[in-house]
């Protein structure tokens, strides 16, 4: 029996993308303008987000290697055979096998089109040692060249039908919000609520985008101690009346997040917890009144750094500001360009998306102990910044009877 080391498995008929074929020639053609500024003959992108971004095509590594070699002339996933067709139905351009009759397959096929000897583009915060081992001796490259921090800077930039599809994540990320609100009760368990908000969203997807895959979608929902880390797992905890509850609805429509995150009580919010939720509700109203184009990432924190200063309560912040959308995951993909921290000096423009989610987090204990959090999306326009979550916010809305 022949064994290759590729194969091409065009197995049925081109399926629906997430983005219009003009769409990903556009962002093709902006990483070639990226090979071209660095000098460079091809790049090889293994990332989950470069993949995906650039083809269409989000894979499910499961151990394997997978990726995108893009040259002046040519775009082609390789996928492993376990995948079978679907790679080719779901990627712009070409898309080969690879096969695991041999060790290392996978780095051959890319050498084989890419070309040996060339100058080659790899994304470096991402490629791991003995990955990099590996492509030296696949490519025999002539010189290797990070690109990852260029390929970032393009995916912070989004096109209107990027923007169009996070406006669609962000209604269905309201529709999660009002199911956990609703099975929100004394004596449920975390899992069951956050499995109702997780389940409203998979149904309004699937009700949205009936040609795309379904996969990631997710709620945290918190309560009690279990509120005071922004990703803490949900656990079997039965809530309780005075709780303090923390929503945080994910929906995933092929590949691009969105979130809402949002703090509440069951049944009664106390004086002192009632105090820090109103203190971080208006840091969150003047961190997004901050999002404007000409507005730097750094400076948009240390005034809200200042803000929380003068009330003594800058030392219970957790984490920072917020950050851009897009391509992204809890599991692959950052924009870490655009966050809002003290060490970002990115400047905001119109195009991009990206959150303001302020939250303080009060020590066990205390008086108004728990983690206080909320989180909108804002699409940065030339003259300021649209709010495109719709859920409330706040003691007046959130106090759940």
């Amino acid at each position: 029996m022949d064994r290759p080391a590729s194969y091409r498995f065009h197995n049925g008929d081109k399926a629906a993308l997430p983005f219009a074929p003009e769409e990903y020639e556009a962002r093709l053609a902006g990483l070639r303008r990226i090979l071209a500024a660095h000098g460079l003959d091809a790049c090889l992108l293994t990332s989950m987000h470069n993949v995906a971004y650039y083809s269409g095509f989000l894979y499910c590594a499961f151990g394997r290697p997978y990726g995108l070699v893009v040259t002046p002339e040519t775009s082609v996933t390789i996928a492993a055979g376990i995948d079978a067709g679907q790679p080719w139905r779901r990627c712009h351009g070409d898309a080969v096998t690879y096969t695991d009759w041999q060790r290392d397959n996978f780095w051959r096929v890319a050498a084989g089109i890419a070309g040996r000897g060339r100058r080659l583009g790899i994304e470096g915060d991402l490629l791991t040692l003995e990955a990099r081992e590996k492509l030296e001796a696949a490519f025999a490259p002539e010189s290797v060249v990070p690109i990852h921090a260029d390929t970032m800077r393009q995916r912070m930039m989004k096109s209107p039908a990027e923007i169009a599809l996070i406006r669609q994540g962000a209604a269905v990320a309201d529709i999660g919000g009002a199911a956990v609100v609703e099975a929100i009760a004394e004596g449920v368990r975390e899992i069951d609520v956050a499995m109702a908000g997780r389940d409203a969203m998979e149904r309004e997807i699937a009700a949205r985008f009936a040609e795309a895959e379904y996969r990631d979608t997710w709620v945290w929902f918190q309560s009690g101690l279990n509120t005071d880390g922004a990703h803490n797992p949900v656990t079997a905890r039965r809530l309780e009346r005075g709780d303090i509850l923390s929503l945080n609805a994910f929906p995933m429509i092929s590949g691009y997040y969105t979130a809402l995150e949002r703090t509440l009580f069951l049944g009664e919010v106390d004086p002192a917890s009632r105090r820090y939720w109103e203190a971080n509700v208006a840091t969150h109203e003047y961190g997004m009144s901050l999002l404007k184009p000409g507005a730097r990432c750094s400076d948009v924190t240390h005034a809200l750094n200042t803000f929380l200063a003068e009330r003594d309560l800058l030392q219970y912040r957790t984490f920072g500001y917020g950050h851009s959308f897009g391509i992204l995951s809890h599991y692959y993909g950052r924009e870490a360009g655009l966050e809002l921290r003290e060490d970002v000096e990115t400047v905001l423009e119109p195009g991009m998306v990206v959150s303001m989610e302020p939250m303080l987090t009060i020590p066990d204990g205390r008086p108004g102990a728990g983690g206080y959090r909320e989180h909108d999306i804002l699409v940065i326009s030339e003259d300021g910044a649209e709010n495109i979550t719709g859920f409330p916010y706040g003691p007046e809305a959130n106090i759940v009877p």
